[in-house]
């Protein structure tokens, strides 16, 4: 009895979307990071957007006109800022506490949310406001009045995803990890600092 040939079925789309991804995250890890960070930052900033004026639409208030230069603000920060600064990050935290040293997540954890996290944050809103073409006074008005609200809220936010990604996920994959909260951390900071 002949033997039939059944054609192997390609990946569908997403599988190969990943295999792309995958292959690009080896040869060019900075710049792969760097790109998906951007294009998830301007996400976030249009989910912001349109989660904002859906809300007014239900209030019966009028809602704004999508602003296109948010999420373009948001994927230059992505690019330029978040998706270099957190690949070197993680593999400092490597280099510094190793996973055969004892409390290394602890250790990890601490330096991320103490120090870093505030650091960042700042960042954002330095560089935000520099993009935003507006002055230092707006930059000191703003740190006053939404900082420290806006730094409780990513303790409270990041702790237990920072915990999983610096202690459990692969380093090569930490910035497509906190990536995907910052989606949403990123729609939750765009409506804070209005």
């Amino acid at each position: 009895m002949p033997v039939r040939s059944v054609p192997v079925r390609e990946p569908a789309f997403p599988g190969r979307l990943l295999q792309q991804y995958l292959i690009l995250l080896k040869k060019y890890p900075i710049i792969t990071k760097s790109v998906t960070s951007g294009i998830l930052s301007a996400l976030g900033n249009f989910l912001s957007q349109y989660l904002e004026s859906k809300k007014k639409r239900k209030q019966g208030r009028p809602a704004k006109e999508v602003d296109l230069y948010g999420p373009i603000r948001f994927a230059v920060y992505g690019l330029v800022i978040t998706g270099p600064v957190s690949h070197y990050f993680y593999h400092l935290l490597e280099a510094l506490f190793p996973a055969t040293e004892p409390y290394c997540m602890l250790k990890r954890l601490l330096l991320e949310r103490l120090i870093i996290a505030p650091a960042f944050l700042l960042l954002f809103f330095v560089v935000m406001n520099a993009l935003e073409g507006k002055t230092v006074v707006d930059l000191q008005d703003k740190m006053k009045t939404r900082f420290w609200s806006a730094l409780k809220m990513n303790w409270k936010v990041w702790t237990p995803f920072q915990f999983i990604n610096i202690n459990y996920v692969p380093v090569q994959f930490r910035v497509l990890f906190a990536n995907m909260i910052t989606l949403f951390w990123y729609a939750y900071l765009a409506s804070v600092r209005k």
